[in-house]
């Protein structure tokens, strides 16, 4: 790596940082209902939201009738999705006349749009009709993204809360997140990418004569619209398949340096908000911290694999599956920071990493998306990984567990424990039974650990809601379509309805005070501890698959062999 490499990388940290608390500090202002910038701007839009739902914004919610409300709504965008991918071909906006999907396309697509996945085992732009794309995926963007920061506001104030069962609206939460935080970013977002380059408009697709005469089809639509809410809402799904490689989404380098920022600016903002919300600005210091250097020893893994002399091409910093108009750093910086906020966008192909690169990747997700994570989700699931600290602190120490000053009892940790369980279940047995049955892996391209690698990062990126893919794998097939989509809903709902319950629990206990016994959770001990902790359950969970997967491909391209 050279000195300009080391900079581009302190420049986007610095700029993170600097956001954060701003943001941060904004959208606490949002949902507690206090004014704030858009106030005047927009508010006419969420009271005239609130009107034509019928929602009564004062009224409150405890967390089974906030949870039903959420499982509601969320039914609902599945059902219009699956139904509009069915019914494209009579619908106008299909300059291209595309077919209808596939059911089990459909399926998969719309359970991975509703629950932020977007997990895409087809090619955008010769599959997706512009009205689909709008109302359907680009809708979805934004409601699956509100849904998340929706449940993770409820959990606050459960943690918060003073013997009060009441969560908050769901429907508040959500109107506002949309109307005040996601919207105005990502118009600004949108707009900037137009300038960049990235195409927004509705006419059909371009034919044109290249130099040598050949004819080439170049794509058209309204990406960066998606482009923008599918990196500010971690949701990650490609208008074009290539995804943020492709030169219609991501232009240039400057278009690439703010479509990362924006990946990660509301899930690091999200952390200060709930410092806030909480009145303990500490609290959230330590859980940055805590992201933080998960995130830095993932770059770092992955930085020095890829820089690092390949002994079968005897190169480093090899090109291959990445764009010149980036370079390795940019190519690593990008697929790390989407690969631990759940974005699941990339601007090159993972499956073109060297094996530790590849595998740090995986690793990312396998963590349960909670190094910032998604918008919401990252930091919910983040907390649930905190309780289960503090449980397994108190019980060393032999002192009933606290956080926030709330005893963390039996039944807390009944719910931490089947949230940590289920997405890694999926994970695990989804895996193992796609590696022995024919119909999976004969859709597989390579052999080896390697493919053994695609098969669990398939598994992992649906059960942890990322999105991303290790390319190689053909999951446009009926089994991989049902089987990843039901795994894609168990990883969302198996984390948040937990998390949910959990803040319904600990919403009605007291607040005992500090006394001189208090575990302290805003210190750099606990930090270590956390981050000791999230490694323990989630790496030795995963490493016989680890080792059987990347680690020997590493192991086996330093003697020369590839797969």
């Amino acid at each position: 790596m050279q000195a300009n490499d080391w900079m581009q990388i302190v420049i986007f940290f610095a700029a993170l940082i600097a956001l954060t608390p701003i943001l941060g500090g904004y959208m606490a202002k949002v949902f507690e209902g206090q004014p704030h910038l858009m106030s005047k701007p927009l508010g006419w839009l969420e009271r005239l939201s609130y009107r034509a739902a019928g929602v009564d914004p004062k009224e409150g919610m405890q967390w089974k009738r906030y949870c039903g409300a959420l499982l509601m709504f969320n039914l609902a965008g599945f059902t219009v999705v699956w139904i509009l991918q069915m019914v494209q071909n009579h619908l106008p906006l299909n300059p291209q006349a595309f077919p209808p999907v596939s059911w089990h396309s459909a399926f998969n697509t719309a359970a991975s749009f509703v629950t932020n996945t977007n997990w895409q085992g087809y090619g955008g732009e010769n599959t997706m009709a512009y009205l689909t794309q709008l109302l359907g995926l680009t809708v979805q963007n934004f409601m699956s993204a509100a849904t998340g920061i929706a449940a993770l506001v409820a959990m606050i104030r459960g943690l918060r809360n003073r013997q009060n069962p009441d969560l908050g609206n769901f429907w508040v939460d959500l109107v506002r997140t949309t109307v005040h935080i996601l919207l105005p970013i990502a118009l600004v977002l949108a707009v900037f990418l137009t300038g960049q380059g990235v195409v927004q408009n509705l006419r059909a697709y371009d034919k044109i004569k290249t130099v040598e005469g050949a004819d080439q089809v170049l794509t058209q639509g309204p990406a960066a619209s998606q482009v923008a809410i599918k990196e500010l809402g971690t949701n990650g799904g490609g208008f074009f398949n290539a995804n943020s490689a492709h030169p219609y989404e991501n232009p240039t380098p400057l278009s690439n340096f703010f479509e990362m920022l924006a990946l990660m600016l509301i899930p690091s903002s999200l952390v200060w908000t709930f410092g806030v919300m909480i009145g303990k600005r500490k609290e959230a210091v330590a859980l940055w911290a805590a992201m933080g250097l998960l995130l830095f020893i993932s770059l770092g893994v992955a930085l020095y694999a890829e820089f690092s002399p390949n002994p079968v091409f005897h190169l480093s910093g090899l090109m291959e599956g990445k764009e010149l108009r980036f370079g390795v750093t940019n190519s690593v910086l990008f697929n790390g920071l989407s690969t631990v906020t759940s974005t699941g966008s990339v601007n090159a192909m993972t499956d073109s990493f060297s094996p530790l690169a590849g595998g740090m990747c995986m690793l990312n997700i396998m963590l349960g998306e909670v190094v910032f994570g998604g918008v919401g989700s990252g930091l919910y699931g983040m907390l649930i990984f905190v309780l289960m600290t503090v449980f397994m602190a108190g019980l060393m120490v032999g002192r009933t567990p606290e956080y926030l000053g709330k005893k963390v009892e039996a039944r807390d940790m009944q719910w931490v424990v089947l949230a940590i369980i289920l997405p890694n279940a999926c994970i695990k047995l989804g895996a193992g039974f796609a590696s022995i049955i024919p119909v999976a892996i004969s859709s597989l391209n390579n052999a080896g650990p390697h493919g053994l690698t695609e098969i669990m990062y398939a598994f992992s990126s649906c059960a942890g809601n990322n999105g991303s893919a290790f390319a190689g794998l053909n999951a446009n097939t009926v089994f991989y379509n049902v089987v990843l989509g039901c795994v894609m809903l168990i990883g969302r709902f198996g984390v948040l309805i937990p998390a949910l319950a959990i803040a319904g629990s600990m919403s009605v206990k007291k607040i005992a005070p500090p006394s001189s016994g208090t575990f302290t959770t805003d210190t750099p001990i606990f930090v270590v501890l956390l981050v000791s902790v999230i490694l323990i359950v989630c790496v030795l969970a995963f490493m016989p698959a680890l080792c059987l997967g990347p680690l020997v491909e590493h192991f086996l391209m330093l003697s020369g062999h590839t797969f």
